[in-house]
């Protein structure tokens, strides 16, 4: 299979986990905003606190200012498991439901409001495909003790793959640490699905000249040998929105602001991390703009919505978007319309449960391990 651009990515289905994909009715697709709030808010009071709605930093206005908690997907996870709800409708994309469902309790149900809301970083590293390089790499380093971690923005299938393994879970702000551990355990660490978060580690680290890339998507382009001599091998994903920004966007916001603070996502490649002030994960993000000083500049350089998100809650403070009008949204978090979230949640009200994402027991198991794991590091 060649490798894909990003413009194909936001269009192929065949990256999408799951094939119950339900088409929106026609009837709720010509609500006007007043009258889906309206409706939104009419649900949510039937249901009362039999329902808790999640909302992914990444989502737009129009659905966290209807969540009970806005936050990261872990983050956003773990307020489920604690909330004494029946449904969680997760604002999020399907790895983050898929999270949800794992650590909540077996009477909570998680439900998406769209199921076309596909990581495609997530769907870049599927475990079918990582069972077939897992045989290459470990043959390529037959005398190694090679130690998977995946990023938590993985389906659960790859969670539980590197539980298998002796293999964990990281989040962006704890991967160094992740890596450490797996170093410790083992010889090597393979790193998936995200090369940049990969690279931004291994470099805090100061193994940056110990890293090997496997290209799952080029037959011909892996280099066993050079797995071999490497500490760390990354898989060749990325986050689409993330792998946009570029150093020239970077001089271009100093140029147009002279006291412009520049932070960034470690999603970002590694130049731009370099040019950047701060590089952190999107908790980072919100705690540096909500601690900055009233008439401070700071470009974000993260996925647009949360930029928009920060302008708002922050007014004092100058907030602007790392690229300009070339930010993107992120095309996954896009699929969760404001009228599938409507959708649902009348449909709740009515007794019928849409869109339930439900992860296989021995699956759930092994993924909650390779998370507790995480909690343990």
């Amino acid at each position: 299979m060649p490798k894909m651009e990003t413009a194909d990515i936001e269009t192929d289905l065949s990256l999408f986990k799951y094939d119950n994909l339900e088409q929106l009715p026609e009837a709720y697709r010509g609500l006007d905003e007043e009258e889906r709030t309206e409706r939104i808010e009419a649900a949510r009071a039937a249901l009362g606190d039999d329902l808790v709605i999640l909302g992914h930093n990444y989502q737009r206005r129009e659905i966290v200012e209807h969540a009970d908690f806005v936050g990261d997907s872990y983050q956003l996870s773990v307020e489920a498991a604690g909330a004494d709800a029946a449904y969680v409708v997760f604002g999020g994309v399907t790895f983050m439901a898929e999270s949800a469902d794992i650590i909540t309790d077996d009477d909570q149900t998680v439900i998406l409001p769209s199921m076309e809301a596909s990581c495609p970083m997530a769907g870049m590293a599927e475990a079918l495909q990582v069972d077939a390089a897992w045989a290459e790499i470990t043959e390529a380093a037959p005398d190694a003790d090679i130690v998977p971690v995946t990023y938590m923005n993985s389906y659960a299938d790859l969670k539980a793959f590197c539980a298998e393994q002796g293999g964990a879970v990281c989040t962006s702000s704890n991967a160094h640490e992740v890596f450490e551990w797996a170093l410790e355990r083992g010889d090597k660490v393979l790193f998936l699905p995200d090369k940049h978060l990969g690279e931004n580690t291994a470099h805090r680290l100061g193994m940056e000249d110990a890293v090997a890339e496997w290209d799952p998507w080029d037959p011909e382009g892996k280099d066993a040998d050079e797995v071999a001599e490497s500490d760390i091998i990354l898989w060749d994903g990325y986050c689409q929105v993330h792998e946009r920004f570029r150093v020239d966007h970077v001089e271009q916001v100093r140029e147009e602001y002279d006291d412009a603070n520049v932070i960034v996502h470690p999603e970002c490649r590694r130049e731009v991390v370099e040019a950047a002030d701060v590089a952190g994960s999107t908790a980072t993000i919100c705690d540096t703009v909500a601690d900055a000083d009233s008439g401070e500049t700071w470009a974000v350089g993260t996925e647009i919505h949360l930029t928009n998100h920060l302008q708002r809650w922050h007014p004092e403070v100058n907030v602007v978007p790392l690229c300009g009008e070339a930010c993107m949204d992120c095309n996954a978090m896009r699929q969760i319309d404001p009228n599938y979230l409507t959708w649902v949640l009348e449909e709740l009200v009515a007794g019928r449960e849409r869109n339930v994402i439900e992860v296989a027991p021995q699956e759930a198991e092994l993924a909650e391990l390779a998370m507790e794991r995480m909690l343990e590091i």
